[in-house]
């Protein structure tokens, strides 16, 4: 372990040398089959060469220039963006969790201009995750994860995942925005019921509340749709993305219909938001979805993974429960799960967890049938 590192992370015994495909080597060249992908950063793996091309041309061109001026790959980037998303503006930021401060941002502010100043009230749900920043601290519906940095954003409520009920319970005149996770992913795999999503959207459109879904994990075609709302027949106002955006590269963005773009010059900015390297790379990922047919592999596999999964519950007694969709699935075990990682990991298995006791499956977009056959064997061994 490294004592220049300030300790923020329970960091695996590995040091990782390189990738090829989907797989990774340490500095020793042991082999270990990815299903982790970086928390569902690396989309195609490793060494993809369309990909990697792209951003080796970008580097010998230019990497930065700040967003007082237009580039190329901004442009490009922005509008392949909006066409897959089906929003009319994006903002493109370094993470996540300044996705998340964007969108809580231009919520306020959408309340703001329409004279409602008192309307500052934000709806989140328990067990969801947005990121670190004190305003996704906020809206994060986990009170371990908010105790320590108090005072936070205030007027945030918390309602149940998928009840309805709790929703409408908390919604007042003064609620500007009510916040969720398509999928919700650091809580555990839990998958938002079409109904569930439908009342939300009927229950905003109803008070003038922006509607903000957070696919930072579950967007970027990990639930076989480019974002995981599609699946759902229903239009968001606000949307934030990350993860698998630039497949690799830090990127994030949150992207709005024109009747929610709000933030006007001086409202929000970022040194290093949008530069060109970073936009390259996620131009490049949005023409590899489109001319790869990276979808149609994650439909394929994803079933398949999701059949053998359920297979491996039915045999396992420690499997309480296997749900996910795509290839963003997870399994909740009866048992530590801390202890089964490091089995794997021995094993030359990435897997990760998520929740209390949940084993996450976010593996590159680009895996086959058989690198599902080689996990459900080495996870299967290990668990009984």
């Amino acid at each position: 372990m490294s004592e220049s590192l300030l300790h923020t992370y329970n960091r695996f015994d590995v040091t990782f040398d390189r990738g090829e495909g989907v797989t990774l080597y340490d500095t020793d060249g042991k082999a270990y089959l990815d299903f982790f992908s970086g928390i569902g950063v690396n989309a195609f793996g490793y060494g993809y060469k369309k990909y990697t091309d792209a951003l080796h041309a970008q580097i010998d061109k230019l990497t930065h220039v700040s967003n007082y001026f237009y580039t190329e790959p901004l442009m490009a980037a922005a509008d392949k963006f909006t066409k897959a998303s089906g929003m009319d503006r994006v903002f493109f930021t370094n993470s996540g969790g300044e996705a998340v401060e964007g969108a809580l941002k231009l919520a306020r502010k959408y309340a703001f201009i329409k004279g409602n100043t008192n309307k500052t009230g934000i709806i989140a749900f328990e067990h969801s995750f947005h990121g670190r920043t004190i305003g996704a601290v906020s809206v994060t519906g986990t009170p371990a994860y908010r105790a320590p940095f108090g005072p936070l954003l205030p007027d945030v409520s918390f309602a149940i995942y998928n009840d309805i009920d709790s929703v409408k319970a908390l919604v007042n005149e003064n609620t500007c925005a009510i916040i969720l996770e398509t999928v919700q992913g650091e809580g555990g795999i839990h998958v938002a019921d079409k109904d569930f999503l439908a009342e939300i959207r009927e229950i905003c459109d109803k008070n003038d509340i922006v509607m903000i879904l957070d696919e930072v994990q579950c967007g970027i075609g990990r639930t076989g749709k480019m974002f995981a709302y599609q699946n759902y027949n229903i239009m968001p106002d606000v949307i934030t993305s990350a993860k698998g955006i630039a497949a690799g590269v830090p990127v994030g963005a949150f992207a709005c219909k024109e009747e929610f773009a709000a933030l006007k010059p001086g409202d929000h900015g970022s040194t290093y938001g949008g530069n060109p390297l970073a936009t390259a790379a996620v131009s490049a990922a949005m023409d590899i979805f489109a001319e790869d047919n990276i979808l149609d592999n994650v439909n394929q596999v994803g079933a398949y993974l999701y059949e053998k999964l359920e297979e491996l519950a039915a045999k396992c007694d420690h499997i309480k429960e296997h749900r996910g969709i795509g290839l963003m699935q997870g399994i909740e075990l009866d048992i530590p799960v801390s202890d089964i990682l490091k089995e794997c990991l021995n094993d030359g298995l990435v897997l990760i967890s998520a929740g209390a006791n949940v084993i996450r499956f976010l593996p590159p977009l680009v895996i086959t049938k058989e690198d599902v056959d080689t996990v459900i064997n080495k996870l299967s061994k290990i668990l009984s």
